[in-house]
């Protein structure tokens, strides 16, 4: 049984496993690209050779310019009062475990970290002036 260069054009899987592999599951609901969808599915019915491969790709990159409006209008709707969604997340777990005071206001309050704060960003004037001076800061 002699295997050709074009064996890997005809596959022995059915075409729903071609098309999971090609682009996103096409039996969920995409209201939006429904008319790309057909004409996908119209365009792998009509393949009749091997030399046929090329042919739906205008149709395919069509599919994936509308999934892709697809999600970002869903994640846009998905975004939508993202502050409000966590700030009411925020208020539900201080009330669960018993806090009342966000991690924000606790490093304001938080003596030993406003310190350390201070201390990591505060410049030495002395230290940048020996350095280019052409000596050497004692780090």
């Amino acid at each position: 049984n002699k295997q050709t260069a074009f064996d890997f054009l005809t596959p022995q899987q059915s075409k729903e496993q071609q098309n999971q592999k090609m682009h996103p599951p096409l039996d969920r609901p995409h209201p939006d690209c429904q008319q790309e969808i057909l004409a996908l599915q119209q365009c792998h019915s009509t393949k009749k050779s091997v030399f046929h491969i090329w042919a739906c790709d205008e149709v395919k990159f069509a599919l994936d310019r509308c999934f892709k409006r697809e999600k970002a209008n869903l994640l846009k709707e998905l975004n939508m009062n993202m502050e409000e969604k966590r700030q009411q997340e925020d208020d539900a777990i201080a009330a669960a475990i018993g806090h009342r005071m966000s991690f924000q206001d606790y490093l304001q309050k938080d003596m030993d970290y406003q310190n350390a704060l201070r201390k990591a960003t505060k410049r030495s004037a002395d230290k940048y002036q020996t350095t280019a001076q052409g000596g050497h800061a004692s780090l």
